[in-house]
């Protein structure tokens, strides 16, 4: 296997190296309002220069940031789907793949 391209990382310290989508569901899946709160998800690499994140909301549902700093992207939108949360993520980062090759 060759190096991670992205990891995602949760609060509580799980990580998976180039997660799926289907990963991603289990990730956000196991948020919480108490402990685990939040998953980042970025490149494997010093200083970035993109982001994406995702935070349990205190009144339900979800914050979804996305961060570009390349491509002047700054999004946030709340979101209560975690499967459109998890596919929305996998297709976005698949384009900082593609634009960085």
């Amino acid at each position: 296997m060759g190096a991670a391209y992205y990891r995602a990382e949760s609060e509580s310290g799980d990580r998976i190296e180039d997660p799926s989508e289907d990963a991603l569901f289990m990730l956000i899946d196991d948020l919480n309002s108490s402990d685990n709160t939040f998953v980042i998800i970025q490149p494997d690499e010093d200083d970035p220069v993109w982001f994406s994140s995702v935070a349990v909301l205190d009144e339900g549902g979800y914050e979804v940031v996305r961060r570009d700093t390349t491509r002047r992207e700054h999004d946030v939108v709340t979101e209560t789907s975690i499967d459109r949360i998890a596919r929305d993520l996998t297709i976005w980062m698949a384009a900082r793949s593609i634009s960085a090759r």
